[in-house]
């Protein structure tokens, strides 16, 4: 009996220190912790060779999923869209558009491997947060770059980046509305498709 409430007891804190862990630090805290780790792959010599180029995209692309909600980026990036598609539909959009963003993001944040970043400042607002960063280069330029972030599956998620004043999300959206309305949905899935394949190949 006693080896049982024992076993009861561990499997309670065993969770609950699970929960506390995952939730440990705010959404400045977690944001700054995936850049970081981003940015020592990037800075990792041996990561630098040639070789080792599809390892190190790998890496990076494990720490972007973990950061961020593209199941939530997806729904808002097709906006009225989203509603009309099938499980299936919505089940290879995601699976599309997170690597396509994934991509445009690793290659973003590529750039400013040698650069300084400075976390400005956070804002809560309930299960919503916004995480203030700059860029300061070389040149002493500074590039504003905010996170937008929701509290889902105990951490905050990234659901839109914001660079210099401009959204992915809504960018994403006003082209994926475009192409919906003078083509069709099946055009832009084509459309994504093809430049992820041409990404895959080496070209712009």
């Amino acid at each position: 009996m006693n080896s049982l409430r024992f076993s009861t007891l561990f499997v309670i804190l065993s969770v609950f220190l699970m929960t506390t862990l995952a939730e440990a630090g705010g959404p400045m805290e977690q944001v700054r912790a995936s850049v970081d780790k981003v940015l020592n792959i990037l800075r990792d010599k041996e990561l630098k060779k040639p070789e080792k180029a599809e390892e190190r995209r790998e890496k990076i692309k494990t720490v972007v999923h973990e950061r961020f909600n593209f199941d939530e980026m997806a729904k808002r990036s097709l906006a009225i869209h989203w509603a009309k598609r099938t499980p299936a539909e919505k089940k290879e959009f995601v699976e599309l558009f997170s690597d396509l963003l994934g991509r445009s993001y690793m290659k973003m944040i590529e750039g400013y491997a040698d650069e300084q970043i400075l976390y400005i400042a956070e804002s809560i607002d309930g299960n919503y947060a916004i995480v203030k960063t700059k860029v300061l280069t070389r040149e002493k330029r500074e590039i504003p770059i905010d996170y937008k972030l929701i509290r889902a599956n105990a951490k905050w998620e990234v659901y839109d980046v914001v660079i210099e004043g401009v959204s992915l999300i809504s960018n994403y959206r006003t082209q994926f509305n475009r192409i919906i309305r003078t083509h069709s949905y099946q055009e832009l899935v084509r459309r994504m498709k093809s430049k992820l394949e041409a990404e895959a190949l080496g070209q712009p």
